[in-house]
C-alpha cells in the first residue's frame, strides 16, 4: 500500500528549532517524529511512501534516504512554492488504489490498518481520523446584542469540538479534485468532495494522539513518547 507524508512545512510555530531542522525530524525519544511515523506505517502493511517535502528538505533525504533501513520504499516529491495541504498531493505521480496521507508531525497510538479497513467498509472516497478536544476558555465569556445589552454571561467555559488528527485515506479519484500548481487546504478539498456528493466519513478515535505544532506540545509528546513507546510502537514496530 501507498502512503504520502507531509512534511514540506516550515514549522514556524515550533520555532527556533525548526530553523535548523525540518520539523518532522525534531527528535521523539532516540528518534525523530517521522521515524515513528514510518515504522507505525511499515507494520500497517505499507511498503511505499512519498515524503512531500520543501523546508529543509536536504536533511530529510540525507537521514532517510531510500528508507531501505527501515524496509521502506522511500520518494520524495519537491514543493517548490507553499501549496496548502492538500496542493502537493497533485505533484506526486504513480498514486493508485487506496491512499494513506498523514501528516509528518504527529504522535499517536491510532492503530493505522482499522482506520483502513474501516474506510473500505464504508465504501467511501475520503476517510478522516477525528478526536474529540475539548477547549478551555481562560476568560468569563460575554454574550450580546450590541445594543448594548448584555444577555449572556458565562464564566470560563469550555466548548467541545471533533478535530482533524491530519490523517486521511483517499481513494485515487478523489486526486482528481486538485488542480495542480493551485494552492488547497484539507478543508476545502473535503468541502470540493462533498458538493460533488462524494462519501467523506470519519473514524473517531479516544486515544493518544499529539500534534507538535507548539513548545509545549512537543515537551508533552516527547515524554510521553518515553513512559508509552511501547504503546507507540510495539516489539514488532520498534526493531
Amino acid at each position: 500500500m501507498k502512503a504520502v507524508v507531509l512534511a514540506g512545512g516550515k514549522g514556524t510555530r515550533l520555532a527556533p528549532y525548526t530553523k535548523i531542522l525540518p520539523k518532522p525530524l525534531m527528535p521523539i525519544g532516540d528518534m525523530p517524529i517521522l521515524e515513528v511515523i514510518l515504522r507505525q506505517m511499515k507494520c500497517a502493511g505499507v511498503d511505499d511512501v512519498t515524503l512531500a517535502v520543501g523546508h529543509l528538505s536536504e536533511l530529510l533525504h540525507a537521514f532517510f534516504n531510500d528508507g531501505s533501513k527501515l524496509g521502506l520504499k522511500i520518494r520524495y516529491s519537491h514543493e517548490e512554492t507553499p501549496l496548502g495541504t492538500a496542493g502537493p498531493l497533485a505533484l506526486i505521480d504513480g498514486l493508485d488504489g487506496t491512499l494513506l496521507v498523514t501528516n509528518g508531525d504527529v504522535l499517536t497510538t491510532l492503530p493505522i490498518l482499522d482506520l483502513i479497513n474501516f474506510h473500505r467498509e464504508q465504501n467511501a472516497a475520503a476517510t478522516i481520523a477525528v478526536h474529540a478536544r475539548n477547549v478551555k476558555i481562560d476568560f468569563g465569556v460575554i454574550e450580546w446584542d450590541k445594543n448594548p445589552v448584555i444577555t449572556d454571561y458565562i464564566e470560563k467555559p469550555s466548548y467541545h469540538f471533533m478535530v482533524s488528527m491530519g490523517i486521511y485515506v483517499f481513494e485515487r479519484r478523489v486526486l482528481d479534485y486538485i488542480e495542480p500548481g493551485k494552492y488547497l487546504d484539507f478543508p476545502d478539498l473535503i468541502l470540493k468532495l462533498m458538493a460533488a456528493n462524494e462519501k467523506v466519513v470519519g473514524y473517531q478515535y479516544d486515544g493518544y494522539w499529539q500534534d507538535l505544532g507548539r513548545p509545549d506540545d512537543y515537551e508533552r509528546a516527547a515524554n510521553d513518547f518515553e513512559s508509552m513507546r511501547v504503546d507507540f510502537l510495539g516489539k514488532e514496530c520498534d526493531r
